[in-house]
């Protein structure tokens, strides 16, 4: 008969996946680590009912994301670009390797000027590679303001992109 996985033992398996989610919202690792003690400083004393849930990853991912958006409203401050970017323990995904380093620090500088609500929904659409419905979930917006956030977000990279790819153009 088992029970719920205990606090600790899950804290290590998806510790550094929420970490690397915070990191990629927060734009430093200081401030990712503070949004993932937060969430997970509120998670522990009600781990009994989320180990129960059908997904606790997506519940804490979702206290993640709303810890993220409370410091950001209260604070109400721009992120600092970093100077890289944390790599997963795995390597880089196939679209990270079609990308030279300078071309995912552009990216990653491109990703840190968007609004919060747009990087949000483009980080959980294409790092963590959630479905707009999940997405939709964990931001507790309708589905369609997701897809129009990413819509937006992704657009607004583009237009940066061949922006800065023509100023390269004309050096």
């Amino acid at each position: 008969m088992s029970g719920p996985i205990p606090f600790d033992d899950w804290v290590a398996a998806r510790g550094p996946a929420l970490l690397r989610l915070a990191f990629v919202l927060t734009g430093n690792a200081v401030d990712a680590e503070d949004v993932v003690q937060e969430a997970l400083s509120r998670a522990y004393p009600r781990w009994s009912r989320i180990a129960g849930l059908a997904d606790p990853d997506a519940y804490v991912r979702r206290m993640v994301v709303n810890a993220h958006t409370s410091r950001w409203r209260a604070w109400r401050r721009r992120v600092v670009p970093v100077a890289g970017i944390l790599e997963e323990a795995d390597g880089p995904s196939t679209e990270q390797a079609r990308l030279a380093p300078d071309e995912r620090d552009r990216l990653w500088r491109a990703c840190l000027a968007l609004p919060a609500a747009q990087r949000v929904a483009v980080v959980l659409r294409f790092y963590e590679e959630l479905e707009y419905a999940e997405i939709a979930a964990i931001a507790g917006v309708p589905e369609g303001t997701v897809r129009s956030r990413v819509s937006r977000g992704v657009a607004a990279l583009r237009a940066g992109w061949d922006a800065d790819e023509r100023e390269q153009d004309e050096r």
